[in-house]
């Protein structure tokens, strides 16, 4: 039972930190409360919550797939140094730079609040690689296995971590708005830092695997 809570907060924390900055995402959710109501906007973020849930259960899957497939994942933890150095980069230059980014804005009907939020949600296709390499990175510090009670917490921390970021915005947009480009630029640094530190860890693995 401890270990699902530890695997619930972390993930939570990692899905909180995803869904933070300034996107497609979040700031629809704003804009559909502020045009159609704060109901709407719940129902909207509610869509976009539901979707990335599945999306998580792929990541997981192919976790799983790559965890049954160790050759593959040597492969992967190569490569993946040179992606997580260039993620940290750019992070952190994203966080000096601290510009102030005008996501794309869709027009949003209330009949249709809940499947627009899924729909932006699938064209986000980064999620299943990010939560990928969470999953993979829980398991091995031991977080969590392959069962049935740790991916559904894995799964509904995921959810609960993207639909709080959007419950914000969607209810306090007002008082965020002013403050959305410090967000930004707190969130590119924690997630610069999080690059690195999976930098470390897979150059540890790297190295523990050649010896």
């Amino acid at each position: 039972m401890q270990h699902l809570l530890i695997l619930f907060f972390a993930t939570f924390s990692a899905a909180f930190m995803a869904t933070v900055p300034p996107g497609l995402l979040n700031m629809n959710a704003a804009k559909t409360s502020v045009e159609k109501g704060k109901l709407n906007g719940i129902i909207f973020s509610t869509g976009v919550s539901s979707m990335i849930m599945i999306q998580a259960y792929v990541a997981v899957l192919i976790s799983k797939f790559l965890n049954k497939n160790p050759e593959v994942v040597e492969v992967l933890m190569d490569i993946a140094v040179g992606v997580f150095a260039f993620f940290a980069v750019y992070f952190y230059i994203a966080a000096r730079r601290n510009k102030k980014k005008k996501p794309k804005l869709v027009k949003v009907s209330k009949k249709n609040s809940f499947f627009k939020g899924m729909g932006l949600a699938a064209l986000n296709l980064l999620t299943i690689p990010y939560y990928s390499g969470v999953n993979i990175m829980w398991n091995a510090s031991g977080w969590i296995k392959f069962e049935v009670w740790d991916i559904v917490t894995f799964i509904l921390a995921v959810g609960s971590g993207t639909f709080s970021v959007l419950y914000m915005y969607t209810i306090y947009f007002n008082k965020l708005e002013a403050k959305t480009n410090r967000f930004s630029k707190n969130s590119n640094y924690v997630l610069s830092a999080l690059m690195v530190v999976l930098l470390i860890i897979t150059l540890i693995r790297i190295l523990a695997r050649e010896n």
